[in-house]
């Protein structure tokens, strides 16, 4: 489970963190989603340009007026807005499916509660939902508003700490 930082390296990273800081400056934020749109992103971001994804999660978002427009949308309506993302055809299946879910279980697509709730809780509420694995579920629950200690790894993420030593094969 992903519920802690401290993979005994916290003051290395720290380091890393102030060296970086130091070097660059200042890291500026994006504007945080609300944990639905967040899910919603990271569903269609996977292998993906964040350029590519943005733009097909904008055309979503402006496609229809809400998310219960969105749930009720048919998974081949919903595969031509993200249709330049990859494997679209697979992610419209399982974004339709997820939306599916949500708006039978929250109706409002209010997400907030995963944010009271313990991390390997929200992990599993979210990683049960279809083309939800542990990167869109860490995504969802760190980079929206919930802002949860969430470490999202992909291989690249993944490859720099084997490198640096923070983490093995």
């Amino acid at each position: 489970m992903q519920t802690a930082f401290d993979f005994g390296a916290a003051s290395a990273l720290l380091k890393v963190r102030d060296r970086l800081r130091d070097h660059f400056g200042p890291l500026a934020l994006p504007p945080q989603r609300t944990p639905m749109a967040q899910l919603v992103k990271s569903l269609i971001s996977n292998k993906t340009y964040d350029r590519v994804s943005l733009a097909a999660y904008g055309r979503l978002e402006a496609a229809y007026e809400g998310w219960p427009a969105m749930a009720a949308a048919p998974a081949s309506e919903l595969e031509t807005h993200i249709a330049q993302v990859r494997f679209a055809d697979r992610k419209a299946a399982h974004l339709a499916a997820t939306l599916g879910i949500v708006a039978r279980e929250r109706p409002d697509f209010d997400l907030v509660f995963l944010g009271a709730w313990p991390a390997d809780a929200a992990f599993g509420w979210l990683e049960r939902l279809p083309g939800v694995g542990r990167k869109v579920a860490a995504s969802t629950l760190n980079f929206s508003t919930l802002q949860r200690p969430a470490f999202v790894i992909d291989s690249h993420v993944q490859r720099v700490l084997q490198r640096l030593g923070f983490v093995g094969r």
